[in-house]
This record gives structure tokens, sequence and C-alpha cells, in this order.
């Protein structure tokens, strides 16, 4: 799960294993799998780390 904000500065969480892809734009835009489409403030790059920092977390948990 990451936290993301709307253009309206309202945080929420994502399953990151439910995006299937990102794009800007110029806004970004999150594709689930589910098919729903969500816009964020963060940029792209910004979303990839979210995600890898939030793998690498679970990942000392599994072990």
């Amino acid at each position: 799960m990451i936290k993301v904000k709307r253009l309206n500065e309202k945080e929420f969480v994502i399953n990151s294993d439910l995006i299937e892809f990102i794009e800007e734009t110029p806004d970004t835009v999150i594709t689930l799998t589910t098919g729903r489409k969500v816009v964020v403030k963060e940029s792209v790059d910004d979303i990839i780390e979210k995600v890898i920092d939030f793998k690498t977390k679970t990942m000392k948990y599994i072990k």
C-alpha cells in the first residue's frame, strides 16, 4: 500500500499490487488492474519510488 494525494491535496492509499500502469498526461494518472483510473499529484518517478520502498519494507518481514 502506498500513500498518494489527489489534486485537491486529499491523501489516500492505493494497493500497489493493483497498479497496471502510470502515465503523465501532464497530470499523473494511475490505472489499476480493475480498470479504475486515479489522478494524483505525485510524479511517475515518485510513485515508483514509493512502490519500491513499500516492497522493500514488506520483504524484511517475510524473511
